[in-house]
């Protein structure tokens, strides 16, 4: 029918602008992050678009389950708003007759975002995990950005290097403060080169320079001019284990491991798709405005119900991450409270526009006439 062909579309308009917008909020937070990370040297420069594509496909499936959610949302509201659904309700139809078009654009994204849940956000979290694992595991020269002091990997020593000159294996104006046995070492440079030694230790070297070394709060300081001098350089192994690790496992090994752990993160992944449904359900009954009453105030409701439907998901997750809760419980729980209240919703704003319609009503009408 034309209607249905015209509320799919304007959904698909409206979703189209929404999520374009979200996409550029995220982004523009992820790229500030991953600036100022760069800037101080925690993650390396030739990094940041990659982590920025990372970020992206790792928050997608709640932009996409907010997307559609707000859509409905904001297409119904305009039909209140502008009279359309008076119209339609007073030829005698319900809001049931929307539920078909508003799952036939709804389907689509929750495949996606089950897609993206369950098999594109871990193989995204585990990239930028080793992104940043890889650049954690660089000898401390090549951590150091240029112009600022850096601690060493062990923690004995601190950088500084103005910059580099030439290849990247060249640094210029170098200093290096290093403290073995209880006696200060300062050793200032204007040129070095990292090198490597026969036995793959690596070194940095420094031409030309001096040493200061003495005890702190003491005179009793040396200097010492040297035509070069070398500093071995380390990298420290990265642990993967860490607390977020069950973000970056795939789904089918999740379902392997069976932990506390894994099956909470199982209820997150499962759970998104099935929040598109319930959100696209429960976002036809929070439409409703009065065209003569303020044009906010369901807004301001739908919002608060979605965050409340996520901080219960979250909730759940918690407990099943804690062993409080059952997975085989866990996973369906809100989703039916939720759908039950959209439901109940439905029926009741059916029923204050057409009563004998209501499909509780008729449902005890069959009751009693079996009986």
């Amino acid at each position: 029918m034309i209607f249905k062909r015209s509320l799919v579309r304007e959904l698909a308009n409206a979703a189209s602008a929404i999520f374009i917008t979200l996409l550029t909020i995220v982004l523009t937070f992820a790229l500030v992050r991953l600036l100022g990370q760069a800037a101080s040297g925690q993650v390396a420069n030739e990094s940041v678009l990659a982590l920025i594509t990372f970020a992206a496909l790792n928050n997608l499936p709640v932009l996409l389950q907010l997307t559609v959610f707000i859509a409905i949302l904001l297409a119904f509201t305009r039909s209140y708003r502008d009279s359309e659904m008076v119209v339609w309700l007073s030829a005698g139809l319900g809001l049931t007759r929307w539920l078909g078009p508003v799952f036939r654009f709804t389907t689509p994204v929750a495949i996606m975002v089950a897609v993206l849940s369950l098999v594109v956000t871990p193989w995204a979290n585990r990239q930028s995990s080793e992104f940043r694992a890889r650049f954690e595991q660089r000898t401390d020269v090549a951590r150091v950005a240029p112009g600022q002091f850096r601690e060493s990997a062990d923690g004995d020593k601190v950088y500084f290097i103005e910059g580099y000159t030439g290849n990247r294996g060249t640094v210029g104006n170098i200093f290096v403060s290093s403290l073995q046995h209880g006696r200060l070492g300062v050793m200032v440079s204007q040129t070095g080169n990292i090198e490597r030694a026969p036995n793959g230790d690596e070194f940095l070297v420094m031409r030309n320079g001096r040493r200061y070394e003495g005890t702190p709060g003491q005179s009793d300081y040396k200097v010492m001019s040297f035509d070069r001098y070398g500093v071995r350089i380390e990298s420290q192994p990265v642990d993967f284990t860490t607390d977020d690790s069950m973000k970056i496992r795939s789904t089918l090994e999740l379902f392997a491991l069976q932990t506390p752990r894994a099956l909470g993160e199982l209820v997150w992944r499962i759970g998104l798709p099935l929040s598109v449904f319930c959100l696209a359900l429960l976002a036809i009954p929070l439409s409703f405005v009065n065209p003569r009453a303020g044009r906010s105030a369901n807004l301001m409701i739908a919002l608060l119900v979605y965050f409340t439907y996520t901080n219960g998901l979250t909730l759940v997750q918690n407990y099943t991450t804690q062993g409080r809760l059952s997975f085989s419980i866990a996973w369906w729980i809100v989703h039916l409270v939720v759908f039950l209240i959209a439901l109940t919703m439905l029926d009741w704003r059916n029923r204050l526009h057409r009563p004998w319609r209501s499909w509780m009503n008729m449902l005890l009408v069959r009751l009693k006439g079996a009986t």
